[in-house]
């Protein structure tokens, strides 16, 4: 499966695409990926760049996921939709498929979580894209755990366990596959910490589904 992640850096700490692909590998599934990925950029500044669109008007990406800048749906939402509708109408023109990828709020603003989860949730709607709930299912997590810590010390960025947890969420939301019992070392994370983590994204998104 051929990826492209369009986002910032909350795509790119922790190499989010490479722990997808370690997950994925061990399901069976090769997963290529590319990533275009500029700090603190928004949907709206990668489409005006310009690199964004001529990698998916090139081809060959089965998914694009898109990430916007992590307060914008919160502040804008209205600016965010016209920017995924205009990001998706460039996907399904090249025969690729949209993905969202929901992210978290801030720790000192869980509140502002709802915001994500509408505006997000609705352009998936709205385009048939997927959703990949990662902010929901941080949401869920910290609601019930204070260890480990999903967010940096920024208390915005996500430490390694966070983005370790969204590449399970990415697994099952995007690949249709369970990372229970996946047994790939992760440089950093302690193998009881991320069985716990595999184990936790498994339980909240078969009970969210349900």
């Amino acid at each position: 499966m051929r990826i492209l992640f369009v986002g910032n850096s909350f795509t790119s700490r922790n190499n989010l695409p490479g722990l997808i692909k370690g997950l994925a590998g061990a399901r069976g599934i090769e997963v290529e990926h590319k990533l275009i990925s500029a700090g603190g950029a928004s949907l709206r500044q990668h489409f005006n760049a310009g690199k964004a669109l001529d990698e998916i008007a090139g081809g060959g990406f089965d998914t694009v996921v898109l990430q916007e800048q992590s307060t914008l749906p919160i502040k804008s939402p209205d600016r965010f939709r016209e920017s995924a509708r205009d990001f998706a109408e460039a996907i399904t023109a090249a025969g690729a498929s949209t993905a969202f990828y929901l992210t978290w709020a801030r720790r000192n603003a869980p509140e502002t979580q709802q915001a994500l989860t509408q505006a997000y949730g609705g352009a998936a709607v709205e385009l048939g894209a997927t959703l990949v709930p990662v902010g929901m299912v941080w949401e869920r997590f910290l609601s019930q755990y204070d260890e480990p810590a999903l967010h940096d010390t920024d208390n915005s960025h996500p430490a390694l366990a966070g983005s370790y947890l969204a590449a399970c969420v990415f697994l099952i939301a995007l690949l249709n596959e369970d990372p229970v019992g996946i047994d790939v070392p992760v440089k950093g994370l302690d193998p009881d910490t991320a069985a716990f983590l595999r184990q936790s994204a498994w339980d909240i998104c078969t009970d969210m589904a349900a």
